[in-house]
């Protein structure tokens, strides 16, 4: 970067002030539209409903139980994510699982602010601020706050952050906030070592392996040790890239075997190659010439690599880290070909074209930009459906074991020991609703709204209130279990 590059020059109050009135925009569209969401019944156990149990733990000075995952689960035997409990002094002021999206609402849009920042350095003010305009607006971000909290939230700013950091060479703030993506969650450490490697390529030997090594023995300590140590003994595999191998030595060695094959992976599937399409040709494939996409091929292999299709469809939480990554780079590679072609306009027009393509999509593919949703006001009416959900939450005394639909957990996890249809057993339970409106009720083995009904029967529940618009109330008279009442301090 030139001495007379535009970074050199000072952020003026009156540039200040236009990045800050971007920001706050923003900040009220994801407010509006998270909030609607929640209004409506669109938000979920999953994931919502988790992390609200374990961060209202975490305010309580307990351990992350989380019912919604299972009785007695401790939600760090399902992902390292320590980083959460730092949203617990938010709990102290408001303990409202729509805490938890606020939060996640500054986090995304506080990346705005590197984003501009290094984006100013290469393409003015102008540049700048249209460049965190449109990641503000871009899919990813929409996608995520469409689907409400979830822990990678925290290391949205954090990437952003680091690219600033490496972009005006302060390695060591580099190595600073690369650390606690180790917190964020147990396969960050992969990406911490993708740090480590752009640390090399700027020739930091020392500091490249001390990210290294804390990145790899990061992912050894989490997944080999302390996951295991809180997890269930049925819990899940930490390893991600499981269309390879079951294992890093069996991924290996398929790798070195099966090279075409491997490659194949990456486009086996129509929602892979569309989340390839929609993360590189918006930003004409700019990203893979900046050494600074390498550190989202972690993220995005670990996705490809696996073979949940889940983690290939653009329309969850996964690619929020990955959008400052890429524009950034983007904006890095975009730079250059302006130095070297003189098409100063691209200073502006490349930048002005993202934010058009998103504002345009924004009003018309409403399956990828959600928000289009809340500015077209398709939303703002609460549904009957929604009312009928509400009527029945307000049916649940506080203070008893419940199974709820998906959609209903978030609005019982403040007074209730709550969780999804059979998940928490067949004696602690004494009230449910079951929302015939859904295919599946939600969870890792979810049950159909009939099977839920005929289980509920059979365990001696009786229907409090039928199909109103599809949603009903069951009831057993059993005791309120020691475990329920002892789970949240009751009014």
């Amino acid at each position: 970067m030139s001495v007379d590059s535009p970074a050199a020059e000072p952020v003026s109050r009156a540039q200040k002030l236009q990045l800050a009135a971007v920001m706050a925009a923003a900040a009220l569209l994801y407010t509006a539209h998270s909030l609607l969401r929640f209004r409506n019944f669109e938000a979920k156990g999953y994931d919502l409903g988790i992390f609200d149990q374990a961060v209202r733990q975490y305010a309580l000075f307990k351990p992350p139980i989380v019912p919604v995952k299972g009785v007695d689960f401790h939600l760090l035997g399902d992902h390292f994510h320590p980083i959460i409990a730092a949203l617990a002094p938010l709990y102290w002021v408001w303990p409202d699982p729509r805490m938890l999206n606020l939060a996640m609402i500054v986090l995304l849009v506080s990346s705005a602010l590197p984003v501009y920042l290094f984006a100013r350095g290469h393409l003015g003010h102008r540049g700048g601020l249209l460049t965190a305009s449109a990641l503000l607006l871009w899919w990813p971000f929409q996608a995520m706050v469409n689907w409400d909290f979830h822990e990678v939230a925290f290391g949205v700013p954090l990437m952003a952050w680091i690219i600033w950091a490496f972009e005006r060479r302060r390695h060591w703030l580099v190595v600073g906030l690369a650390m606690p993506l180790l917190l964020v969650r147990e396969d960050m450490g992969v990406t911490v070592l993708a740090v480590g490697i752009v640390m090399a390529i700027h020739r930091q030997w020392a500091k490249a392996a001390l990210l290294a090594v804390a990145g790899v023995g990061g992912y050894l300590v989490t997944t080999s040790v302390l996951i295991p140590l809180f997890a269930p003994p049925e819990a899940m595999s930490y390893w991600q890239y499981t269309a390879l191998g079951p294992t890093a030595g069996a991924a290996i060695v398929f790798m070195l075997s099966h090279p075409l094959r491997t490659v194949a992976l990456l486009f086996n599937h129509e929602l892979k190659v569309l989340l390839w399409l929609m993360s590189f040709v918006p930003l004409a494939l700019l990203p893979f010439f900046s050494p600074y996409v390498i550190l989202g091929a972690p993220i995005l292999l670990s996705r490809l690599f696996n073979d949940r299709l889940n983690t290939w469809a653009p329309v969850y939480q996964y690619d929020a880290i990955l959008a400052p990554i890429l524009i950034m780079a983007a904006v890095h590679v975009l730079s250059k070909i302006i130095r070297r072609t003189g098409r100063t306009g691209l200073r502006v027009g490349a930048p002005a074209y993202l934010l058009g393509l998103a504002l345009v999509c924004t009003l018309f593919i409403h399956a990828v930009f959600p928000f289009g949703r809340t500015v077209t006001g398709q939303n703002w009416a609460m549904p009957d459906v929604a009312q009928a959900q509400q009527r029945a939450v307000d049916r649940i005394p506080n203070g008893v074991c419940v199974e709820a639909a998906d959609t209903a957990v978030p609005h019982l996890v403040d007074r209730t020991y709550v969780g999804l249809h059979g998940d928490i057993g067949d004696d602690l339970s004494s009230w449910m609703i079951i929302d015939f409106n859904a295919e599946e009720l939600g969870g890792w083995d979810p049950l159909t709204p009939d099977q839920a009904l005929e289980r509920a029967r059979g365990l001696g529940f009786e229907v409090v209130t039928e199909d109103d618009h599809g949603i009903w109330v069951l009831r057993r008279d059993i005791p309120v279990d020691p475990v329920c009442a002892a789970y949240l301090p009751y009014d």
